[in-house]
């Protein structure tokens, strides 16, 4: 059976990224595609008790950013075993919110660990595997945030849930993650294509369809 592709979505938290993921999973669908939806952190049961760890604000105790970073691969390790890899062999077409790119502009940038550290773990914990395709979506770094963090707090008075740690940071934190993206673009050209300004969820959506169907 012929392998399925890898997709992931990147950007800062209120770019869009997951409306678009799902959008594409509708239309990719729609037209006879087997697709294989998934998150990181997350995506299994032990990924959703990582990201619980990760992400909520209130956790008891602080992570470190070393640490962040161990959990954060231990987390896509489980996924790869569990969801990334059967389906691929499967001929499934998996769509990612989220991969190790992330890991670097936020651990590697915001974090300043450095991009050599994440991808050191990159090359023991992925084994080779890496998206085919990554759409990256870079609007301007104040309106991300600001969307960001009236979810965040619009979901917490909605259903508890907490996943504003990371928005708690300061903008220079930001700063760092955007300028860590940038340079990820413009180091793999080919594999990561940016989506960037401020079009409407509709625009977006089919420059992205352009992009995934041209590669598929």
């Amino acid at each position: 059976m012929e392998r399925g592709s890898f997709l992931t979505f990147e950007g800062l938290d209120g770019s869009g990224k997951t409306t678009q993921l799902r959008l594409l999973a509708s239309l990719l669908r729609k037209a006879g595609r087997r697709v294989r939806e998934m998150r990181q952190p997350g995506g299994t049961a032990l990924g959703d008790q990582l990201r619980s760890l990760l992400l909520a604000e209130s956790s008891q105790a602080p992570v470190t950013p070393r640490a962040e970073l161990a959990l954060l691969f231990a987390d896509r390790a489980q996924a790869i075993a569990e969801v990334v890899d059967p389906a691929l062999r499967a001929g499934e077409t998996v769509l990612c919110d989220r991969w190790t790119d992330s890991t670097e502009a936020y651990q590697g940038g915001g974090r300043e660990l450095g991009a050599s550290m994440v991808h050191s773990l990159e090359g023991l914990i992925c084994g080779g595997l890496r998206p085919d395709l990554t759409l990256l979506l870079l609007p301007p770094l104040q309106a991300s945030l600001a969307r960001a963090r009236h979810r965040n707090a619009r979901t917490l008075s909605q259903t508890g849930e907490e996943e504003s740690r990371f928005e708690a940071q300061n903008d220079a934190f930001f700063e760092r993650v955007y300028a860590a993206y940038q340079a990820i673009a413009a180091r793999e050209p080919v594999r990561v294509v940016v989506i960037d300004g401020e079009a409407s969820i509709e625009a977006i959506h089919r420059r992205i369809v352009e992009v995934v169907l041209h590669r598929l």
